[in-house]
């Protein structure tokens, strides 16, 4: 499993998760994770994405210090609610207060900043004064449109920093400034006078050009890009922050499974109430198409059970009195009496839903890259802008267009789109993994799945069923099948020996209702005993008593079951052997395909069990593996993986058993089946939720093409500021040109990482 950062303190026994208020940008995240991280012995990661910090704290810090530091920061900070997956309520996005308000801010801007950039532009809608119309228009939308960027571009400067909303309201308030000016104490709230030389056939615009150019540039007005600048950024962030909204929609819809409330069996009778009242030990009614409430055992009833949801497997799962059942599933077919073994935060729903969010609020270290940039990148931008103005004033003596180049350098450049590049894809990709079964634990679990060349799949419960099954019945000439089946399967029921229950249960499978054995006898180290429909009945490794010895066809179809790794069994009645049965951990039907699809990703699978060499080679030439490591302990299976490390292999590891854990924690990716024990998955990277092994396939599938549209992601917001920045300050970007490619950068970045919804 990879390592965990060396910045992480060597004393943090505490952590909270903070929701953070007021950030606008990736720089906004650096400034708060920087202020935090400066406190001693504490380590925070926050998510601009998210707007959560993830902070690890000593004792003799509390959380109010946390909050504190935040808020002398400039931006507000308090914890969330208790989680309670359960009864989560479902969340609209269409009318969350914080889109709904930007969108009111949005269409005013818009619906004055349009005919302000129509009349600007075009010399046919211009008339006498229409510049002081457009002043009118303007207005509201750099005061009231623009007041979230000015308001939090003053509060960062009270503490002495700047962010994208520096940029954005320093350069909107410079070129409405300069228009002031202009039309005020300029030339610009004048009509141009006609007969000026040199200005026939010029149409309005441009002799308001020409004039600035004569007049030192104090009739030219920038009232359109101070309006259209601020119209484009409100649409961006509109933009961004409902795709961003739909990035986390896979979390909230996993959070919002839950049933609601529940009929409880008390004093014989069904009363229904909440489902946060549920407590262990409590049982519960489902009926046909209900939630079952929480994870519990079915106590009474034979039904159906949906789990899709959870585990993105479509075929229900039959379910009878002792099996487990989970929260969230849909009872598909009868009535079910369940008993509640976890509730609220214990269930699987309940840890599903919090691995998932631990995923979206880390960061990879590529991230960590593109935040240190942002926290330094508005300053930088500041410098330049200014850089900017004094070269052209100095170079051309061009008031107009030093000053076009700098604004369009506040403009064009933002830090929003490295910010986003990667927690959006983070969140998508985790989102989209829960909805098929897969459960990503971080980011940087994604840096793995990339390098990985070798995959270590234990056999039982990963590559087999882990149960034993009835396989093959070989009987002697003239007796009949169904006989030997009833009567050993009467015989075993009555055992609890594993093979024994694999009989039982493979008989009744195959011919109904098993008569009741009497006399039953176990006999250590041979077999069991009893009187069976008034027959001596023996069933056994070894047989005594027999008339004479084993038939041939018998011994021949037992010895060859036992040189393939199966245990046989024979079946004989009144001191006559009439059948042999074998008994086998059943390969599972998906995972010849899971192997090939594997082979295809690029990797080598290695089978490593604990079982005798004949039964490995046999499941392995069944399912397509040719190196096997058979004959292993538990504690050997951590240097099988270290040797293959050490042969220059980068190794993941599949398990789902305790043994597994320690061997699932040293690979360089670990992999739980979700049907495993806790200590696998706590010790794995990926949790595979349903236990097929195709899905091993498929989560390093949506890791690595979850990593590659981080990388895109980041390819794209890096190459847009280094193309864009010096393409202001040469002076070929219009400043309102530069304000909607901002908001694009940072709404092309989110929507690319929204495909990832359609991985498949």
């Amino acid at each position: 499993m990879t390592s965990t950062s060396t910045e992480t303190p060597t004393v943090t026994p505490h952590e909270v998760e903070l929701t953070i208020g007021g950030m606008t940008c990736a720089s906004c995240a650096a400034r708060v994770e920087k202020k935090l991280n400066r406190m001693d012995g504490v380590f925070a990661t926050v998510n601009y994405a998210t707007e959560k910090a993830k902070i690890a704290y000593p004792d003799g810090v509390g959380v109010d210090d946390l909050i504190a530091t935040v808020v002398k920061t400039g931006y507000t900070a308090e914890e969330p609610p208790p989680p309670a997956v359960t009864e989560a309520p479902a969340v609209d996005r269409d009318t969350d207060p914080e889109p709904a308000g930007l969108r009111q801010r949005l269409v005013v801007s818009v619906l004055l900043a349009a005919p302000v950039a129509l009349m600007s532009m075009i010399p046919a809608l211009q008339f006498d004064n229409w510049r002081w119309l457009a002043l009118t228009l303007a207005s509201p939308v750099v005061v009231w449109g623009g007041l979230p960027f000015h308001r939090a571009a003053f509060t960062n400067a009270r503490h002495g920093a700047a962010t994208m909303d520096t940029l954005v309201s320093v350069g909107t308030l410079a070129a409405y400034g300069w228009s002031l000016w202009a039309l005020f104490w300029g030339d610009a709230g004048k009509p141009a006078m006609p007969g000026m030389p040199g200005m026939e056939g010029m149409g309005v615009r441009e002799s308001f050009s020409f004039t600035a150019a004569r007049t030192g540039g104090t009739s030219e007005i920038y009232l359109e890009v101070a309006a259209g600048v601020i119209a484009f950024i409100l649409l961006g962030r509109y933009l961004e922050a409902r795709a961003k909204r739909r990035s986390g929609a896979a979390l909230r819809a996993l959070m919002e499974l839950g049933a609601k409330d529940v009929s409880v069996l008390r004093g014989g009778r069904e009363v229904r109430i909440p489902v946060g009242e549920l407590a262990i030990g409590d049982r519960f009614v489902v009926r046909p198409g209900e939630k079952i409430a929480t994870d519990g055992s079915v106590v009474e009833g034979v039904s159906a059970v949906d789990a899709s949801m959870l585990t993105g497997e479509s075929v229900p799962v039959d379910v009878g009195a002792g099996d487990a059942v989970t929260g969230a599933t849909v009872n598909a077919g009868g009535r079910l009496v369940v008993e509640a073994t976890r509730i609220g935060t214990d269930t699987q729903l309940a840890r599903m839903a919090r691995l998932v969010e631990d995923a979206q609020n880390g960061k990879a270290e590529v991230q960590r890259l593109a935040d240190r940039i942002s926290g330094i990148f508005v300053p930088v931008v500041l410098l330049i802008a200014a850089g900017t103005f004094g070269v052209w004033l100095g170079v051309t003596g061009d008031t107009v267009a030093a000053f076009t180049a700098a604004v369009a350098v506040l403009i064009i450049a933002c830090p929003c789109a490295l910010g986003l590049a990667t927690p959006t894809a983070l969140m998508v990709g985790t989102g989209r993994g829960a909805q098929l079964g897969i459960l990503i634990k971080g980011p940087e679990v994604l840096e793995s799945t990339r390098r990985v060349d070798t995959i270590v799949l234990d056999k039982t419960g990963t590559v087999t069923t882990g149960r034993m099954t009835l396989q093959e019945v070989y009987v002697t000439e003239g007796t009949d099948e169904k006989q030997v089946l009833r009567l050993a399967g009467a015989l075993e029921h009555a055992s609890e020996h594993p093979v024994a229950r694999a009989v039982a249960a493979g008989a009744a499978e195959r011919v109904g209702a098993l008569p009741e054995a009497e006399a039953f006898e176990n006999v250590p180290g041979r077999g069991v005993r009893g009187r069976v429909d008034g027959h001596e009945v023996v069933v056994g490794r070894l047989v005594d008593g027999l008339s004479g010895p084993l038939p041939e066809e018998l011994a021949h179809a037992k010895a060859e079951a036992e040189s393939s790794g199966r245990t046989a069994v024979v079946v004989a009645w009144d001191g006559v052997a009439r059948g042999v049965l074998t008994v086998a951990d059943a390969v599972k039907e998906t995972s010849a395909e899971a192997v090939r699809e594997l082979r295809a990703l690029g990797l080598t699978p290695v089978l490593l069990t604990g079982d005798n060499r004949a039964v490995a080679q046999a499941v392995a030439k069944a399912v397509g593996i040719e190196q096997v490591i058979a004959e292993v302990l538990p504690e050997e299976k951590v240097e099988v993986v270290r040797r293959l490390q050490g042969e220059g292999r980068t190794v993941a590891m599949v398990g789902d058993g305790v043994n597994d854990a320690a061997a699932l924690a040293t690979a360089d990716l670990g992999l739980a089946m979700g049907t495993g024990t806790d200590a696998a998955i706590e010790a794995s990277d990926l949790t595979l939720v349903r236990g097929d092994l195709r899905v091993a396939a498929d989560a390093i599938r949506l890791s690595r093409k979850t990593l590659a549209t981080i990388k895109g992601n980041l390819v794209w917001a890096f190459g847009y500021n280094v193309a864009a920045l010096p393409l202001a300050a040469a002076g070929l970007l219009n400043p309102m040109i530069a304000g909607a490619a901002m908001a694009f950068s940072s709404v092309f970045v989110v929507t690319n990482s929204l495909r990832l919804r359609t991985f498949r």
